[in-house]
């Protein structure tokens, strides 16, 4: 696929969103975000009390979305798509973020082993009149890890950076047995779905 006519604006640090997107020929310049606590955030992913993974992973990325639209206003940038998406891992209906310390990712493997749990990866897009979403849900089955697996795993750079404490395009993939929904969407963005919503911003791939 090669993007013909646009160029958009990706509000996003994740290296794997970037790879997907170029992957599929489109041109983005980045928007990135606020996430350092200790310097102020720009957009709060705290769980709110009672809130679902459905609809946390949602409301962050619409909020992402919506701030990073604002900041093209206030700095008079050209205005283009914006595209911004959010990942969550959950499994009995509780989010697992991304792992502190080796301790926290330790655990969460120990609660994935042997077990599925759902990866929720919304895509959210504003542009002019245009503020949509779309949230794709794949089911991921993880063999039995063994704690001398999970020890190994956990003293590797992977885990820290990744929602549920792995990454499907790295070592992790030895431990899935089975997917049932988007190997894209797993990785952090949906890209079946993403192409329809950037097709009604405009953006053409063929």
């Amino acid at each position: 696929m090669k993007l013909l006519d646009k160029k958009i604006y990706l509000a996003s640090k994740s290296p794997r969103r970037r790879e997907l997107l170029r992957l599929v020929g489109v041109e983005f310049e980045l928007l990135n975000l606020r996430s350092d606590p200790a310097r102020g955030v720009d957009v709060n992913e705290d769980e709110r009390p009672g809130e679902s993974p459905l609809d946390y992973v949602t409301r962050v990325a619409l909020e992402k979305g919506a701030f990073a639209w604002n900041v093209l206003h206030m700095r008079r940038q050209p205005l283009r798509p914006v595209l911004s998406a959010d990942t969550t891992v959950t499994i009995d209906g509780q989010i697992l973020g991304k792992p502190a310390n080796p301790d926290e990712a330790a655990a969460m493997l120990e609660r994935l082993s042997g077990r599925t749990h759902q990866v929720l990866t919304s895509v959210a897009l504003h542009h002019t009149d245009i503020a949509e979403h779309v949230t794709q849900v794949s089911n991921v089955r993880f063999t039995k890890l063994s704690p001398a697996t999970i020890k190994a795993y956990c003293a590797t750079p992977e885990p820290y950076d990744k929602a549920g404490a792995y990454g499907i395009q790295g070592l992790a993939a030895l431990f899935i047995e089975h997917i049932e929904g988007s190997h894209s969407g797993i990785m952090g963005l949906p890209v079946f779905e993403t192409a329809q919503l950037l097709r009604k911003a405009g953006v053409q791939f063929f």
